[in-house]
């Protein structure tokens, strides 16, 4: 009998002790490299609802042949008589063995790998000379995305908004200390005035800024979020803008505000000028920042793999 080696076991505290040693850029530009290079496999993913109305969960799949591993991420929304359990635990199984490597808690990578996919967007797309950096959202969400986008261009400027930040003192204070040049706006408008970079980092259902309050052709990434048609930026934006996504195959049929401009016929899918694998890979065509560049993200399961793949190794040194 072939003796088995049982997973290793990550859990939260052991993810956030290794994370510091996590080249995030470098784990996501390899996965897009190989997306783009036909060497990975990324399948819908599905919801599949518990009996009794008790709650769902969520299946993130993916398979890199260059780093031999294939896997899930299963984040369910339990149901319980206070508020909802939700988590997030990604299993990473070997492409030669069969084997189980590893299960992770997938809280915090989901956040890191999320704000990493925009960073890599920003590295892409934003021109060499981007100075002034928006950021709407103040929440944990919001500082990964500035953390991954801090060394990638010479900030001058770093100015953040969100509707609770003027009235909280304590988070103020928090952002200022992570950079001299953070500056709290006073609301969205005075936030982007100017800027060459705007992260959208907010959980929101519905538009959260006006993009014309940049004054000139900017640089704009969104997110996503579990609200129906969720969207950050108002539809009507999509053809005034480059369009870009992480993955072509599936963003725009789930991506709030490109389905909506879809059916009011204002833009179609096939106006997107590439996404993250074609970016990488110098396959599609990159802007020449005549106007302004939308990148939106929906989250992967090749991402929750390549951030499971990356702690797995660091777990091995250890």
């Amino acid at each position: 009998m072939t003796h088995q080696t049982p997973p290793k076991i990550l859990d939260a505290a052991a993810v956030e002790a290794l994370l510091p040693g996590l080249d995030v850029k470098s784990e996501l530009t390899a996965l897009f490299q190989a997306l783009g290079a036909g060497q990975a496999v990324q399948p819908p993913q599905t919801i599949t609802d518990f009996p009794n109305a008790k709650g769902d969960f969520i299946t993130y799949l993916g398979a890199v042949a260059e780093m031999g591993v294939f896997g899930a991420k299963l984040s369910p929304y339990i149901v319980t008589e206070a508020a909802p359990v939700i988590t997030a635990w990604t299993c990473l199984m070997s492409m030669d063995t069969g084997e189980p490597l590893v299960w992770c808690d997938s809280s915090r990578l989901t956040t890191e790998r999320t704000a990493g996919t925009t960073a890599l967007a920003v590295d892409l797309l934003a021109p060499a000379r981007a100075s002034r950096l928006a950021i709407i959202g103040s929440g944990a969400v919001a500082e990964a995305h500035f953390q991954h986008v801090r060394d990638l261009r010479n900030w001058s400027r770093i100015s953040v908004y969100s509707p609770g930040l003027a009235a909280d003192p304590d988070r103020q204070t928090k952002w200022r200390a992570l950079d001299s040049k953070i500056d709290i706006a006073a609301d969205s408008a005075a936030c982007l005035a100017d800027c060459d970079v705007v992260m959208l980092c907010t959980s929101s259902g519905t538009p959260v800024i006006d993009p014309a309050d940049t004054g000139k052709a900017s640089v704009f990434t969104s997110i996503s979020t579990n609200v129906a048609n969720a969207h950050e930026i108002p539809p009507e934006f999509l053809p005034l803008a480059d369009v870009y996504c992480d993955y072509l195959p599936t963003t725009p049929g789930s991506a709030g505000e490109m389905k909506l401009a879809t059916a009011a016929g204002l833009w179609s899918a096939d106006q997107i000028r590439g996404d993250l694998a074609q970016l990488v890979c110098g396959t599609c065509e990159k802007p020449n920042h005549d106007k302004s560049i939308f990148f939106r993200s929906i989250g992967l399961g090749l991402e929750d793999i390549a951030m499971a793949h990356g702690i797995y190794k660091l777990s091995l040194l250890g």
